[in-house]
């Protein structure tokens, strides 16, 4: 995937949600991956000719473990010419040596948009925007599905009223495949995960299973999208990306 290519489908997606308005402030999560990486370049590419102006920050939450180098990241953003706040928690000494956690991956993820979104809202922001892209909102509709009993994806947009802050997901249309050639085509300084459980949990138990499933049955992952766009799952826009932005609602409030 080139960048013509990239802000092309973020583009679709924003203008279809309708996710960035004149003037907003948007704080973009830096993790050190590459989704998050390929949303920082989404964004700044957009940010020059989209029609709304808007600002970016990016944020990185530090959850403490060692040799977790994000110099590179901070070059790029100077780059970039995008602020850069690197916050330090000790979240991973929470997790596994405080809780000793077997399955820290919920309780890590509230912990770390927690302090994400807190971040942002001291930066002056009025939105943050989370790099899932398709594959994410596919996974985690399974995930719902074999775990909890209910068919559910998180929204295009979420606004949360505690804070007075809304999340969108601008590469929600992006498959993880492109991204993974954008990242090699443009060499994004991505920072290894320092995570121990980086690799086994139900996600990516999950994200194995539909990788099966795709070679068996081709295109599954594009049905299990549709049925997605199309599922009317509570608090999200009654829109897709194949209906006109006339037909879109407005999303529902969702409490963080």
């Amino acid at each position: 995937m080139n960048l013509q290519n990239l802000y092309s489908l973020t583009r679709k997606a924003v203008d279809t949600y309708q996710m960035i308005d004149d003037n907003d402030q948007i704080a973009v999560g830096i993790s050190g991956g590459k989704d998050s990486l390929t949303l920082l370049y989404a964004l700044h590419g957009l940010m020059r000719f989209y029609p709304k102006k808007y600002t970016l920050k990016a944020i990185t939450v530090d959850l403490g473990f060692q040799d977790f180098d994000l110099s590179s990241i901070k070059q790029l953003c100077e780059q970039l010419s995008v602020p850069y706040t690197i916050l330090p928690t000790n979240i991973g000494e929470i997790l596994f040596e405080e809780r000793k956690e077997s399955n820290p991956c919920s309780l890590c993820a509230k912990l770390r948009k927690g302090a994400l979104n807190k971040a942002a809202k001291e930066l002056g922001c009025n939105k943050v925007a989370y790099a899932h892209h398709r594959e994410d909102l596919i996974e985690t509709m399974l995930l719902s599905l074999f775990y909890e009993g209910r068919f559910y994806a998180f929204s295009p947009y979420t606004y949360l009223d505690r804070m007075d802050l809304t999340v969108i997901r601008p590469l929600m249309l992006i498959p993880e495949a492109d991204i993974k050639g954008f990242q090699n085509k443009y060499k994004l300084p991505v920072c290894k995960n320092p995570c121990p459980v980086d690799g086994h949990t139900k996600r990516e138990y999950v994200k194995k299973l539909t990788k099966q499933w795709e070679y068996e049955n081709p295109g599954v992952k594009s049905r299990l999208f549709h049925a997605i766009l199309t599922g009317n799952i509570p608090g999200w826009p009654l829109s897709s990306p194949t209906v006109s932005l006339t037909e879109k609602n407005n999303g529902k409030k969702e409490r963080n």
